[in-house]
């Protein structure tokens, strides 16, 4: 095991907070790039990283323990995580990782005593169409198979850099199978911002309102409404308005690109295929209210697309279409900046991204104040998803009527479905709003033999064969971009437990429901896989899901029980045909316990129940 003395810690951090400055919002920047170099975050960086940005020790350390990326103790030199999505497992991702583990005499979850490799689960890598999947040093590896393990095993006992690898294990897909406006009809550079100084900024967001254009990351929030909000919101202190360097009002435009919930991959297509609209977007989105600031949030999963995403903004810099005036215009200068994730599915979230950005835990903040008057350092800010700044270009070049004549009349414009699990043809396929799930099931291939669908991950919906003529809408099934396909045969109640598993790992802890609700929700669903549940145990699933549902501070855990309530509500007798005959009596009654407590305070409302 590698071992670091304060002389060595002091040389390797040197350049990197040089490369970074002093602003305490590069702490995570500077984080991932230690975590690089040493496989480990050492006490003596912390001790120097926190002296350097001038905040606690503890700051620091509770950054690192926040985020799974980082680690306190030494990880191998060879990280491999495998991707643990439901659709990962499906085919075959627990039997290849201990393969994987015995080749090279690893236990999983632990570091190797040579400390050369460590091999572990992590959540969904977003390449479900083309697993099982694992992520070797941020590196991304796909269609793993035993024939691929063994050249891996042989790579790392024989200690050759990852950066030597065969180009073929690194070899991502986009599997786009259906284009439509966003895919099949190409943009070139610059056309949309054209429009959009040619048309005036008050304009393009009369384009965008007449669009109708709702958020593609899942809430569908107006997009006209949100960029007004923030056009008209100014941050103020003590001595005035606060300015950028150009003397306007500060704002903020950020792209959200932390794609993390499981079964989605859309933004990871865009970024990799589509980054010129993607920035182009953000770019107009600039122009219409008034930011010379922008960040791409990238999730640390997709770490390997920064150098290219760096070097189509270098080429847009160079073209005159990203820095200082824009296309010659002296009152318009945006610039962007990629901001790395470190694996936490929480900063998907708006306040919890800012608070990353920031180089804080990922935490959501308390709602109001909203990010559009009070985000990023407290200006006014616009955080929309890397499919909605997109759509804005598109918009900003054809026009609102245009867009607002594909789709549905609540849901205009098209959808980025990510299509995974059992089709023949998974992938990327774009549909114009009100398209059914039968009809996407066609098109990849799931035949005749689909049994349910997960709509928007774990987070959204699970509907059975029988609600397959329903649409892809916001007012029928929204989506963020997912479906994950089951065939008859497939234990739904293998995949609810996943997903119980994913938010329980995933909740940030800030709130009770959340942090002891997931976690109850997860041994249950444990204890009835394991052949020991009973009857009680469901009805204490459907209290925990409305305890979660109705008490947590943000929609992680306002949504964690919705798989298992959903194959509750759907599938009873499959999730029945796993109970035990006969019930245990609980060792303890909470909610009798509390019957003195009730008494004195003569409640006996809802709340006042367990």
């Amino acid at each position: 095991m590698q071992q670091f003395e304060f002389s060595d810690i002091s040389r390797i951090l040197t350049p990197i907070l040089a490369r970074h400055g002093g602003d305490a919002s590069r702490l995570l920047q500077v984080l991932l790039e230690v975590q690089d170099v040493c496989h480990f975050i050492p006490s003596k960086a912390i001790d120097l990283i926190a002296a350097h940005f001038g905040v606690p020790r503890v700051n620091v350390e509770g950054v690192v323990g926040f985020y799974s990326f980082l680690s306190t103790h030494p990880v191998g030199e060879y990280r491999l995580l495998f991707s643990g999505n439901i659709t990962d497992q499906m085919l075959g991702k627990d039997e290849l990782m201990q393969y994987l583990c015995n080749k090279l005499w690893v236990e999983p979850g632990k570091v190797s005593e040579d400390g050369l490799v460590s091999i572990a689960s992590t959540s969904c890598t977003g390449m479900c169409d083309q697993g099982p999947a694992a992520l070797i040093n941020g590196w991304p590896l796909t269609k793993l198979d035993h024939n691929r393990l063994d050249l891996i095993a042989e790579l790392i006992r024989s200690r050759k850099p990852v950066a030597d690898w065969p180009a073929m294990l690194f070899e991502v897909a986009d599997n786009i199978h259906r284009g439509d406006v966003l895919l099949g009809q190409p943009s070139e550079p610059g056309a949309a911002i054209r429009a959009t100084l040619a048309r005036g900024a008050k304009e393009t967001l009369a384009e965008v309102d007449k669009s109708n254009l709702r958020g593609r990351g899942g809430a569908g929030f107006k997009t006209a409404s949100k960029w007004s909000f923030c056009h008209a919101a100014i941050a103020e202190e003590e001595g005035g308005i606060i300015c950028d360097v150009g003397g306007h009002p500060e704002r903020f435009i950020v792209c959200n690109a932390d794609e993390g919930e499981p079964g989605t991959f859309k933004d990871r297509v865009l970024l990799n295929s589509y980054a010129d609209l993607v920035f182009e977007g953000m770019t107009v989105g600039a122009r219409v209210v008034g930011a010379s600031k922008g960040f791409l949030y990238l999730r640390g999963e997709y770490r390997y697309l920064l150098q290219q995403l760096e070097a189509v903004l270098k080429r847009r810099r160079e073209a005159g279409l990203l820095g200082e005036n824009i296309l010659g215009q002296t009152d318009f200068s945006f610039d962007i900046e990629i901001h790395l994730g470190a694996g936490a599915y929480i900063c998907g979230e708006e306040s919890a991204l800012i608070e990353s950005l920031e180089g804080k835990r990922g935490r959501p903040r308390n709602r109001p104040p909203f990010p559009v008057t009070y985000g990023y350092k407290g200006r006014p800010t616009v955080v929309d998803n890397v499919e909605t700044f997109a759509c804005a270009a598109k918009i900003a070049e054809k026009g609102g009527a245009w867009f607002a004549a594909i789709g549905t009349a609540q849901s205009t414009g098209t959808k980025l479905i990510s299509v995974s699990g059992d089709v023949a043809r998974p992938g990327i396929y774009e549909y114009p709003f009100g398209v059914t799930v039968s009809q996407i099931l066609d098109d990849c291939g799931a035949e005749g033999r689909s049994y349910a669908v997960q709509v928007s991950g774990p987070s959204g919906t699970t509907i059975s064969w029988k609600e397959f003529e329903r649409k892809i809408a916001f007012e029928d099934l929204p989506t963020a971009g997912a479906l994950m396909v089951f065939r008859r045969k497939r234990d739904l109640f293998q995949a609810a437990q996943n997903f119980a598993d994913f938010f329980a790992h995933e909740s940030c802890g800030f709130c009770t429901p959340c942090r002891v609700g997931t976690e109850l929700q997860k041994k249950i669903m444990s204890k009835i896989a394991s052949g020991y549940g009973t009857a009680s145990d469901l009805e204490e699933l459907k209290r925990l899901g409305h305890i979660l549902k109705t008490m947590s501070h943000c929609g992680l855990g306002s949504s964690a029980a919705n798989p298992v309530l959903d194959i509750l509500e759907k599938f009873p007798d499959m999730v029945e045909s796993k109970l035990k005959a006969f019930a245990f009596k609980p060792a303890f009654d909470l909610d009798g316990a509390l019957a003195t407590a009730r008494t004195i305070t003569g409640r006996d409302d809802d709340w006042a129940h367990l």
